[in-house]
Protein backbone atom coordinates (compact mmCIF):
# COMPACT_ATOMS: atom_id res chain seq x y z
CA UNK A 1 0.00 0.00 0.00
CA UNK A 2 1.22 3.31 -1.32
CA UNK A 3 2.01 5.73 1.50
CA UNK A 4 3.29 9.46 0.91
CA UNK A 5 5.35 11.85 3.67
CA UNK A 6 4.01 14.60 4.03
CA UNK A 7 7.08 17.45 3.28
CA UNK A 8 6.67 20.56 4.96
CA UNK A 9 8.04 22.98 2.63
CA UNK A 10 7.68 25.70 -0.01
CA UNK A 11 8.97 26.32 -3.44
CA UNK A 12 7.59 29.82 -4.28
CA UNK A 13 10.41 29.92 -6.98
CA UNK A 14 9.18 27.58 -9.02
CA UNK A 15 5.72 27.73 -8.27
CA UNK A 16 5.28 24.87 -5.75
CA UNK A 17 3.48 25.25 -2.88
CA UNK A 18 3.22 23.13 0.42
CA UNK A 19 1.49 23.92 3.64
CA UNK A 20 2.14 22.27 7.39
CA UNK A 21 -0.04 18.80 7.78
CA UNK A 22 0.49 17.25 11.12
CA UNK A 23 3.59 15.59 9.72
CA UNK A 24 1.49 12.00 9.84
CA UNK A 25 1.97 9.77 6.46
CA UNK A 26 -1.49 9.93 4.33
CA UNK A 27 -3.41 7.33 2.97
CA UNK A 28 -2.89 8.33 -0.67
CA UNK A 29 -4.38 7.87 -4.49
CA UNK A 30 -2.60 8.77 -7.53
CA UNK A 31 -4.92 9.93 -10.31
CA UNK A 32 -3.60 10.63 -13.83
CA UNK A 33 -4.94 13.06 -16.47
CA UNK A 34 -4.04 14.87 -19.74
CA UNK A 35 -6.26 17.77 -19.11
CA UNK A 36 -4.74 20.82 -17.83
CA UNK A 37 -5.87 23.39 -15.46
CA UNK A 38 -6.92 27.23 -16.21
CA UNK A 39 -7.92 29.93 -13.77
CA UNK A 40 -7.92 28.23 -10.45
CA UNK A 41 -10.82 30.84 -10.02
CA UNK A 42 -14.86 30.11 -10.31
CA UNK A 43 -15.37 33.59 -11.71
CA UNK A 44 -13.72 32.79 -14.78
CA UNK A 45 -12.99 28.94 -15.16
CA UNK A 46 -15.02 27.31 -17.75
CA UNK A 47 -13.14 23.71 -18.25
CA UNK A 48 -14.40 20.67 -17.63
CA UNK A 49 -11.13 19.96 -15.78
CA UNK A 50 -10.80 22.85 -13.23
CA UNK A 51 -14.25 22.61 -12.66
CA UNK A 52 -13.84 19.19 -11.36
CA UNK A 53 -11.08 20.19 -9.13
CA UNK A 54 -13.62 22.77 -7.69
CA UNK A 55 -16.29 20.26 -6.99
CA UNK A 56 -14.14 18.73 -4.59
CA UNK A 57 -12.88 21.92 -3.01
CA UNK A 58 -15.83 23.95 -2.86
CA UNK A 59 -19.59 23.82 -2.95
CA UNK A 60 -22.94 25.20 -3.93
CA UNK A 61 -25.77 26.36 -1.89
CA UNK A 62 -27.39 23.31 -3.72
CA UNK A 63 -25.15 20.23 -4.59
CA UNK A 64 -25.22 16.50 -6.37
CA UNK A 65 -24.26 13.67 -4.41
CA UNK A 66 -21.85 11.62 -5.93
CA UNK A 67 -22.83 9.50 -8.85
CA UNK A 68 -26.50 10.81 -8.74
CA UNK A 69 -28.39 12.99 -10.29
CA UNK A 70 -31.04 14.30 -7.84
CA UNK A 71 -30.13 18.06 -5.96
CA UNK A 72 -29.80 17.73 -2.06
CA UNK A 73 -28.81 20.60 0.36
CA UNK A 74 -25.10 21.74 -0.19
CA UNK A 75 -24.19 24.91 2.09
CA UNK A 76 -27.86 25.76 2.06
CA UNK A 77 -30.31 23.61 4.19
CA UNK A 78 -33.44 24.40 2.57
CA UNK A 79 -34.77 26.91 0.05
CA UNK A 80 -38.44 28.15 -0.86
CA UNK A 81 -39.43 30.21 -4.15
CA UNK A 82 -42.23 33.07 -4.26
CA UNK A 83 -45.07 32.12 -6.52
CA UNK A 84 -44.33 34.40 -9.44
CA UNK A 85 -41.09 31.84 -9.39
CA UNK A 86 -38.65 35.10 -10.21
CA UNK A 87 -37.26 34.63 -6.11
CA UNK A 88 -35.51 31.75 -4.44
CA UNK A 89 -34.55 32.37 -0.99
CA UNK A 90 -31.62 30.24 0.63
CA UNK A 91 -31.84 29.04 4.44
CA UNK A 92 -27.55 28.94 4.49
CA UNK A 93 -26.18 26.57 7.56
CA UNK A 94 -24.87 27.85 10.47
CA UNK A 95 -21.74 27.80 12.28
CA UNK A 96 -19.77 27.11 8.63
CA UNK A 97 -16.18 29.18 8.60
CA UNK A 98 -13.44 29.44 5.83
CA UNK A 99 -9.83 28.15 7.17
CA UNK A 100 -9.00 31.83 8.14
CA UNK A 101 -12.21 31.65 10.84
CA UNK A 102 -14.38 34.19 7.90
CA UNK A 103 -17.32 33.12 8.58
CA UNK A 104 -19.72 31.60 6.11
CA UNK A 105 -22.89 34.03 5.85
CA UNK A 106 -25.30 35.51 3.34
CA UNK A 107 -22.68 38.33 2.69
CA UNK A 108 -20.51 35.88 1.37
CA UNK A 109 -23.10 34.45 -0.99
CA UNK A 110 -23.48 37.78 -1.89
CA UNK A 111 -20.28 38.89 -2.22
CA UNK A 112 -19.41 35.76 -4.47
CA UNK A 113 -22.13 36.18 -6.83
CA UNK A 114 -21.60 40.34 -7.47
CA UNK A 115 -17.63 39.39 -8.25
CA UNK A 116 -18.56 36.95 -10.73
CA UNK A 117 -21.69 39.06 -12.27
CA UNK A 118 -18.70 41.95 -11.75
CA UNK A 119 -15.31 40.22 -13.14
CA UNK A 120 -17.81 38.93 -16.36
CA UNK A 121 -15.65 35.93 -16.97
CA UNK A 122 -16.06 33.21 -19.46
CA UNK A 123 -19.61 31.52 -17.50
CA UNK A 124 -20.85 34.76 -15.92
CA UNK A 125 -23.68 34.79 -18.05
CA UNK A 126 -24.52 31.39 -15.84
CA UNK A 127 -25.41 33.74 -13.59
CA UNK A 128 -25.98 37.63 -15.01
CA UNK A 129 -28.53 36.07 -18.17
CA UNK A 130 -30.86 35.36 -14.73
CA UNK A 131 -29.88 36.76 -11.58
CA UNK A 132 -31.23 40.65 -11.38
CA UNK A 133 -29.64 40.55 -8.33
CA UNK A 134 -28.76 39.26 -4.55
CA UNK A 135 -30.01 40.52 -1.36
CA UNK A 136 -28.99 39.98 2.21
CA UNK A 137 -32.40 38.69 4.11
CA UNK A 138 -30.33 38.62 7.35
CA UNK A 139 -27.00 36.74 8.48
CA UNK A 140 -27.70 33.11 7.17
CA UNK A 141 -30.96 34.00 4.55
CA UNK A 142 -30.38 35.21 1.09
CA UNK A 143 -32.55 35.95 -1.75
CA UNK A 144 -32.01 35.57 -5.40
CA UNK A 145 -33.97 38.05 -7.65
CA UNK A 146 -34.43 36.28 -11.28
CA UNK A 147 -35.00 38.26 -14.39
CA UNK A 148 -37.26 35.66 -15.37
CA UNK A 149 -38.97 32.48 -13.83
CA UNK A 150 -36.24 29.73 -14.72
CA UNK A 151 -37.65 26.11 -14.28
CA UNK A 152 -33.92 24.84 -13.92
CA UNK A 153 -33.02 27.41 -11.27
CA UNK A 154 -31.46 25.10 -8.73
CA UNK A 155 -29.55 23.25 -10.67
CA UNK A 156 -27.96 26.66 -12.21
CA UNK A 157 -27.15 27.27 -8.43
CA UNK A 158 -25.46 24.10 -8.30
CA UNK A 159 -22.61 25.37 -10.90
CA UNK A 160 -18.95 26.59 -9.82
CA UNK A 161 -19.86 30.30 -10.48
CA UNK A 162 -22.20 30.21 -7.76
CA UNK A 163 -19.71 28.67 -5.56
CA UNK A 164 -19.51 31.20 -2.51
CA UNK A 165 -15.33 31.73 -2.12
CA UNK A 166 -13.68 33.36 1.07
CA UNK A 167 -14.11 37.57 0.39
CA UNK A 168 -11.17 37.86 2.35
CA UNK A 169 -9.11 35.71 0.17
CA UNK A 170 -10.00 36.59 -3.01
CA UNK A 171 -9.76 39.86 -4.71
CA UNK A 172 -13.00 41.70 -5.48
CA UNK A 173 -11.47 43.12 -9.06
CA UNK A 174 -9.22 40.87 -10.40
CA UNK A 175 -9.48 37.02 -11.68
CA UNK A 176 -6.97 34.61 -9.74
CA UNK A 177 -4.95 32.02 -11.77
CA UNK A 178 -2.84 30.72 -9.51
CA UNK A 179 -3.49 30.30 -5.95
CA UNK A 180 0.23 32.30 -5.35
CA UNK A 181 -2.17 35.24 -6.29
CA UNK A 182 -4.03 34.42 -3.66
CA UNK A 183 -3.95 36.05 0.06
CA UNK A 184 -2.39 33.20 2.05
CA UNK A 185 -1.29 31.33 -1.39
CA UNK A 186 -3.63 29.04 -0.46
CA UNK A 187 -7.01 27.42 -1.95
CA UNK A 188 -8.80 26.29 0.36
CA UNK A 189 -13.09 26.70 0.21
CA UNK A 190 -15.77 24.57 2.24
CA UNK A 191 -15.90 21.47 0.32
CA UNK A 192 -14.28 18.19 1.37
CA UNK A 193 -10.56 18.90 0.15
CA UNK A 194 -7.90 21.55 0.39
CA UNK A 195 -5.57 22.02 -2.22
CA UNK A 196 -2.10 21.96 -0.36
CA UNK A 197 0.45 21.73 -3.27
CA UNK A 198 0.32 23.08 -6.92
CA UNK A 199 2.52 23.14 -9.49
CA UNK A 200 1.06 23.81 -12.69
CA UNK A 201 0.96 21.01 -15.35
CA UNK A 202 2.77 18.63 -13.27
CA UNK A 203 0.90 17.67 -9.97
CA UNK A 204 -1.85 18.89 -7.62
CA UNK A 205 -2.42 17.73 -4.51
CA UNK A 206 -5.29 17.82 -2.29
CA UNK A 207 -5.86 16.64 1.34
CA UNK A 208 -8.82 16.55 3.09
CA UNK A 209 -10.50 19.24 4.43
CA UNK A 210 -10.81 18.79 8.11
CA UNK A 211 -13.62 21.42 9.07
CA UNK A 212 -15.86 19.69 6.17
CA UNK A 213 -19.48 19.69 7.53
CA UNK A 214 -20.16 16.74 5.15
CA UNK A 215 -19.16 13.01 4.87
CA UNK A 216 -15.29 12.80 5.25
CA UNK A 217 -13.29 11.30 2.25
CA UNK A 218 -12.51 7.83 2.40
CA UNK A 219 -8.85 8.60 0.76
CA UNK A 220 -6.91 11.34 3.15
CA UNK A 221 -5.14 12.32 0.15
CA UNK A 222 -5.33 12.79 -3.67
CA UNK A 223 -2.12 13.06 -6.03
CA UNK A 224 -3.50 14.73 -9.33
CA UNK A 225 -1.00 13.95 -12.12
CA UNK A 226 -0.88 15.48 -15.87
CA UNK A 227 0.79 14.20 -18.54
CA UNK A 228 2.01 15.24 -21.65
CA UNK A 229 0.30 12.83 -23.59
CA UNK A 230 -1.77 9.68 -23.80
CA UNK A 231 1.40 7.12 -24.38
CA UNK A 232 3.07 8.18 -21.28
CA UNK A 233 -0.42 8.02 -19.52
CA UNK A 234 -1.35 4.04 -19.92
CA UNK A 235 2.17 3.20 -19.37
CA UNK A 236 2.16 5.01 -16.05
CA UNK A 237 -1.12 2.79 -15.01
CA UNK A 238 -0.08 -0.51 -16.74
CA UNK A 239 2.89 -0.13 -14.19
CA UNK A 240 0.98 0.68 -11.46
CA UNK A 241 2.28 4.57 -11.14
CA UNK A 242 -0.62 6.22 -11.34
CA UNK A 243 -4.09 3.96 -9.53
CA UNK A 244 -6.62 5.96 -11.83
CA UNK A 245 -6.75 8.14 -15.21
CA UNK A 246 -9.46 9.88 -16.74
CA UNK A 247 -9.80 12.13 -19.22
CA UNK A 248 -7.75 11.24 -22.55
CA UNK A 249 -6.93 7.97 -23.81
CA UNK A 250 -6.30 7.56 -27.42
CA UNK A 251 -8.86 5.07 -28.72
CA UNK A 252 -6.43 2.27 -29.49
CA UNK A 253 -5.52 2.55 -25.82
CA UNK A 254 -9.12 2.03 -24.84
CA UNK A 255 -9.33 -0.58 -26.77
CA UNK A 256 -6.70 -2.57 -25.32
CA UNK A 257 -7.19 -1.58 -21.77
CA UNK A 258 -10.98 -2.66 -21.79
CA UNK A 259 -9.73 -6.52 -22.71
CA UNK A 260 -6.76 -6.01 -19.26
CA UNK A 261 -7.16 -8.29 -16.57
CA UNK A 262 -5.61 -6.29 -14.78
CA UNK A 263 -7.12 -2.64 -14.79
CA UNK A 264 -11.05 -2.08 -14.44
CA UNK A 265 -12.81 -0.25 -16.86
CA UNK A 266 -15.83 2.23 -15.86
CA UNK A 267 -17.82 3.84 -17.90
CA UNK A 268 -19.81 6.78 -18.05
CA UNK A 269 -23.11 7.20 -20.28
CA UNK A 270 -21.60 10.57 -22.17
CA UNK A 271 -23.95 13.92 -21.96
CA UNK A 272 -20.70 15.52 -23.80
CA UNK A 273 -21.01 16.83 -27.22
CA UNK A 274 -17.99 17.88 -29.54
CA UNK A 275 -19.08 20.58 -32.28
CA UNK A 276 -17.62 23.36 -35.04
CA UNK A 277 -17.78 26.54 -33.96
CA UNK A 278 -17.99 29.65 -36.38
CA UNK A 279 -16.65 33.38 -35.82
CA UNK A 280 -20.83 34.76 -37.04
CA UNK A 281 -20.09 38.34 -36.81
CA UNK A 282 -17.03 38.54 -39.57
CA UNK A 283 -16.51 37.36 -42.89
CA UNK A 284 -16.92 34.81 -44.42
CA UNK A 285 -18.51 33.07 -41.87
CA UNK A 286 -20.89 35.81 -40.96
CA UNK A 287 -22.60 34.43 -44.11
CA UNK A 288 -25.29 31.69 -42.79
CA UNK A 289 -25.02 30.25 -46.24
CA UNK A 290 -21.31 29.66 -45.98
CA UNK A 291 -21.90 27.86 -42.50
CA UNK A 292 -24.61 25.88 -44.03
CA UNK A 293 -21.76 24.61 -46.62
CA UNK A 294 -19.14 23.48 -43.85
CA UNK A 295 -21.92 21.41 -42.20
CA UNK A 296 -23.23 19.82 -45.29
CA UNK A 297 -19.40 18.49 -45.93
CA UNK A 298 -19.07 17.09 -42.93
CA UNK A 299 -19.29 13.22 -42.91
CA UNK A 300 -19.69 11.67 -39.12
CA UNK A 301 -19.96 8.51 -39.40
CA UNK A 302 -16.49 8.09 -41.23
CA UNK A 303 -14.84 10.62 -39.11
CA UNK A 304 -15.69 8.62 -36.13
CA UNK A 305 -14.47 5.25 -37.36
CA UNK A 306 -11.40 6.25 -38.35
CA UNK A 307 -10.14 8.87 -35.59
CA UNK A 308 -12.09 6.96 -32.38
CA UNK A 309 -12.72 3.37 -33.65
CA UNK A 310 -16.19 3.69 -33.43
CA UNK A 311 -16.10 4.47 -29.83
CA UNK A 312 -18.20 7.86 -30.52
CA UNK A 313 -21.57 8.22 -31.72
CA UNK A 314 -22.47 10.56 -34.75
CA UNK A 315 -24.73 13.63 -33.58
CA UNK A 316 -27.61 16.32 -35.25
CA UNK A 317 -28.32 18.57 -32.92
CA UNK A 318 -26.14 20.21 -30.30
CA UNK A 319 -29.21 18.56 -28.06
CA UNK A 320 -27.47 15.14 -26.98
CA UNK A 321 -29.23 12.11 -27.97
CA UNK A 322 -31.31 10.45 -24.66
CA UNK A 323 -32.43 14.35 -23.85
CA UNK A 324 -36.37 15.72 -24.18
CA UNK A 325 -36.42 17.35 -26.82
CA UNK A 326 -33.52 15.78 -29.53
CA UNK A 327 -34.06 15.49 -33.43
CA UNK A 328 -31.69 14.85 -36.01
CA UNK A 329 -32.28 18.49 -37.24
CA UNK A 330 -29.00 18.41 -39.57
CA UNK A 331 -29.04 15.30 -40.77
CA UNK A 332 -32.62 16.14 -41.96
CA UNK A 333 -32.00 19.83 -42.86
CA UNK A 334 -28.44 19.33 -44.50
CA UNK A 335 -27.49 15.49 -44.53
CA UNK A 336 -24.38 13.83 -44.13
CA UNK A 337 -21.27 14.37 -46.41
CA UNK A 338 -23.69 16.00 -48.83
CA UNK A 339 -21.02 17.50 -51.27
CA UNK A 340 -23.28 17.87 -53.40
CA UNK A 341 -25.59 20.44 -51.60
CA UNK A 342 -22.46 22.18 -50.04
CA UNK A 343 -21.01 22.76 -53.29
CA UNK A 344 -24.47 24.09 -54.66
CA UNK A 345 -24.47 26.49 -51.44
CA UNK A 346 -20.96 27.80 -52.23
CA UNK A 347 -21.52 28.04 -55.92
CA UNK A 348 -24.92 30.63 -54.57
CA UNK A 349 -22.16 32.87 -53.16
CA UNK A 350 -19.63 32.92 -55.94
CA UNK A 351 -17.20 30.23 -55.20
CA UNK A 352 -15.93 27.54 -57.39
CA UNK A 353 -13.09 25.33 -58.57
CA UNK A 354 -11.07 28.41 -59.47
CA UNK A 355 -12.41 30.56 -56.55
CA UNK A 356 -12.26 28.46 -53.82
CA UNK A 357 -13.28 29.40 -50.11
CA UNK A 358 -10.18 29.80 -48.23
CA UNK A 359 -9.91 29.70 -44.22
CA UNK A 360 -8.44 28.92 -41.00
CA UNK A 361 -9.64 25.46 -39.10
CA UNK A 362 -8.50 25.70 -35.53
CA UNK A 363 -7.81 23.12 -33.13
CA UNK A 364 -5.95 22.23 -29.83
CA UNK A 365 -3.62 19.63 -29.76
CA UNK A 366 -3.64 18.03 -25.88
CA UNK A 367 -7.08 19.86 -24.25
CA UNK A 368 -9.38 17.10 -25.83
CA UNK A 369 -6.56 14.42 -26.23
CA UNK A 370 -4.19 13.10 -29.13
CA UNK A 371 -7.13 12.59 -31.16
CA UNK A 372 -7.70 16.26 -32.00
CA UNK A 373 -4.93 16.70 -34.70
CA UNK A 374 -6.71 13.38 -36.51
CA UNK A 375 -10.23 15.22 -36.06
CA UNK A 376 -8.61 18.19 -37.81
CA UNK A 377 -6.97 16.06 -40.88
CA UNK A 378 -10.37 14.22 -41.58
CA UNK A 379 -12.32 17.21 -41.25
CA UNK A 380 -9.96 19.40 -44.04
CA UNK A 381 -10.15 15.99 -46.12
CA UNK A 382 -14.10 16.01 -46.15
CA UNK A 383 -13.92 20.14 -46.66
CA UNK A 384 -11.69 19.73 -49.29
CA UNK A 385 -14.08 17.08 -50.80
CA UNK A 386 -16.05 19.31 -52.48
CA UNK A 387 -12.87 21.08 -54.45
CA UNK A 388 -14.62 24.16 -53.84
CA UNK A 389 -12.92 24.77 -50.22
CA UNK A 390 -9.38 25.43 -49.63
CA UNK A 391 -8.54 24.60 -45.24
CA UNK A 392 -5.27 25.62 -43.65
CA UNK A 393 -5.08 23.66 -40.21
CA UNK A 394 -3.80 25.58 -37.51
CA UNK A 395 -3.46 25.03 -33.79
CA UNK A 396 -2.70 26.58 -30.28
CA UNK A 397 -2.57 25.69 -26.85
CA UNK A 398 -4.92 25.99 -24.71
CA UNK A 399 -4.72 28.87 -22.91
CA UNK A 400 -3.53 31.16 -26.33
CA UNK A 401 -6.84 29.57 -27.72
CA UNK A 402 -9.21 30.53 -25.43
CA UNK A 403 -7.32 33.97 -25.85
CA UNK A 404 -7.91 33.53 -29.77
CA UNK A 405 -11.34 32.81 -29.36
CA UNK A 406 -11.53 36.21 -27.28
CA UNK A 407 -9.89 37.76 -29.65
CA UNK A 408 -11.34 37.04 -33.13
CA UNK A 409 -8.67 35.46 -34.49
CA UNK A 410 -10.05 31.98 -35.34
CA UNK A 411 -12.42 32.10 -38.19
CA UNK A 412 -13.95 28.05 -37.55
CA UNK A 413 -12.63 25.98 -34.94
CA UNK A 414 -13.00 23.10 -32.86
CA UNK A 415 -14.31 22.87 -29.05
CA UNK A 416 -16.15 20.26 -26.60
CA UNK A 417 -19.08 20.76 -24.20
CA UNK A 418 -19.66 19.14 -20.80
CA UNK A 419 -23.05 20.52 -19.20
CA UNK A 420 -22.94 22.89 -16.94
CA UNK A 421 -26.58 21.64 -15.92
CA UNK A 422 -28.15 19.18 -17.60
CA UNK A 423 -31.11 21.21 -19.79
CA UNK A 424 -31.85 21.37 -23.33
CA UNK A 425 -31.08 25.59 -22.35
CA UNK A 426 -27.31 24.17 -21.74
CA UNK A 427 -26.90 23.05 -25.06
CA UNK A 428 -28.50 25.92 -27.15
CA UNK A 429 -28.11 29.14 -25.25
CA UNK A 430 -25.10 28.44 -24.03
CA UNK A 431 -23.70 28.61 -27.68
CA UNK A 432 -26.47 30.66 -29.85
CA UNK A 433 -27.90 33.29 -26.55
CA UNK A 434 -25.79 36.90 -26.88
CA UNK A 435 -24.45 36.54 -23.23
CA UNK A 436 -23.32 33.12 -23.82
CA UNK A 437 -21.92 33.03 -27.38
CA UNK A 438 -20.02 36.38 -26.87
CA UNK A 439 -18.41 33.92 -24.01
CA UNK A 440 -17.20 31.45 -26.31
CA UNK A 441 -16.24 33.74 -29.40
CA UNK A 442 -18.78 32.85 -31.42
CA UNK A 443 -20.89 36.26 -31.47
CA UNK A 444 -23.91 35.17 -32.47
CA UNK A 445 -26.81 37.28 -31.31
CA UNK A 446 -30.61 37.59 -32.51
CA UNK A 447 -33.28 39.01 -30.32
CA UNK A 448 -35.61 36.32 -32.23
CA UNK A 449 -33.29 33.90 -29.95
CA UNK A 450 -32.99 35.84 -26.93
CA UNK A 451 -36.39 35.51 -26.71
CA UNK A 452 -36.74 31.78 -27.57
CA UNK A 453 -34.54 30.89 -24.88
CA UNK A 454 -36.32 33.12 -22.17
CA UNK A 455 -39.37 30.98 -23.20
CA UNK A 456 -37.80 28.05 -23.03
CA UNK A 457 -35.89 28.97 -19.49
CA UNK A 458 -39.49 30.22 -18.17
CA UNK A 459 -41.71 27.70 -19.47
CA UNK A 460 -43.06 24.87 -16.90
CA UNK A 461 -45.12 22.65 -18.99
CA UNK A 462 -42.78 20.00 -20.95
CA UNK A 463 -44.80 18.95 -23.64
CA UNK A 464 -44.24 22.95 -24.78
CA UNK A 465 -40.96 23.20 -23.13
CA UNK A 466 -39.92 19.90 -25.91
CA UNK A 467 -42.00 22.10 -28.99
CA UNK A 468 -40.16 25.56 -28.25
CA UNK A 469 -36.28 23.15 -28.40
CA UNK A 470 -37.32 21.05 -31.35
CA UNK A 471 -38.18 24.74 -33.20
CA UNK A 472 -34.50 25.68 -31.90
CA UNK A 473 -32.96 22.73 -32.91
CA UNK A 474 -34.94 23.38 -36.91
CA UNK A 475 -33.53 26.95 -36.31
CA UNK A 476 -30.22 25.90 -36.10
CA UNK A 477 -29.56 23.70 -38.71
CA UNK A 478 -30.59 26.81 -40.69
CA UNK A 479 -28.69 29.79 -38.89
CA UNK A 480 -25.76 27.27 -37.97
CA UNK A 481 -24.00 28.88 -35.49
CA UNK A 482 -22.21 25.86 -34.36
CA UNK A 483 -22.26 22.61 -36.19
CA UNK A 484 -22.58 19.06 -33.87
CA UNK A 485 -20.19 16.36 -35.01
CA UNK A 486 -19.98 13.48 -32.46
CA UNK A 487 -21.65 12.86 -28.57
CA UNK A 488 -19.09 11.00 -26.73
CA UNK A 489 -18.57 7.93 -24.04
CA UNK A 490 -16.30 8.71 -21.35
CA UNK A 491 -13.92 6.16 -20.14
CA UNK A 492 -12.10 6.21 -16.56
CA UNK A 493 -9.78 3.02 -16.11
CA UNK A 494 -8.62 2.04 -12.47
CA UNK A 495 -6.38 -0.51 -10.54
CA UNK A 496 -8.07 -3.27 -9.96
CA UNK A 497 -7.95 -2.29 -5.86
CA UNK A 498 -9.63 1.28 -6.47
CA UNK A 499 -13.37 1.53 -5.28
CA UNK A 500 -16.22 3.86 -5.14
CA UNK A 501 -15.55 5.77 -8.52
CA UNK A 502 -18.62 7.09 -9.19
CA UNK A 503 -19.92 9.17 -12.22
CA UNK A 504 -23.24 10.26 -13.12
CA UNK A 505 -24.39 11.85 -16.28
CA UNK A 506 -24.03 15.40 -14.45
CA UNK A 507 -20.06 14.68 -15.33
CA UNK A 508 -19.88 15.73 -11.53
CA UNK A 509 -16.42 13.71 -10.28
CA UNK A 510 -16.17 13.60 -6.67
CA UNK A 511 -13.14 12.07 -5.33
CA UNK A 512 -13.85 11.57 -1.49
CA UNK A 513 -15.97 8.07 -2.31
CA UNK A 514 -12.67 6.76 -3.88
CA UNK A 515 -10.15 4.45 -1.49
CA UNK A 516 -8.05 1.65 -2.11
CA UNK A 517 -9.67 -1.60 -1.37
CA UNK A 518 -7.27 -2.88 1.96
Amino acid sequence: MKRVKVIVLLLAAFGLFFFPTDGAAKETLVYGTTEKVIDMDPANAYDFHTWEIFYNIYQGLLRYPPGKTNLVPGLAESYYISPDGKEYVFILRKGLKFTDGTPFNASAVKWSIDRVIALKGDPSWLVSDFVEGVEVVDDYVVKFVLKNPVAYFPSLVASVPYYPVNPNVYPRDKIIRDPSELKGGRLVGLGPYNVVSFKRDQEIVLEANPNYYGEKPKTERIVIRYFADATTMRLALEKGEVDFVFKTLNPSDINDLQKSDKIRTIKAQGPYIRYICFLTDTPPFNDKILRQAVAAAVNRPPLLKKVFLGQNAPLYSMVPMGMWSHIDAFKEALGDGNVRKARQLLASRGYSESNKLTFDLWYTPSHYGDTEVDIAAVLKDQLEATRMMEVNVKSAEWAAYRDNWANKVMPIWLLGWYPDYIDPDNYTAAFAGTAGSRGLGIHFSSPVWDRKFVEGQSVTDMKKRTAIYQEIQKMWADEVPTCPLFQGTLYLFAQKGVKGILLSPTLQFNYGPIYRAK
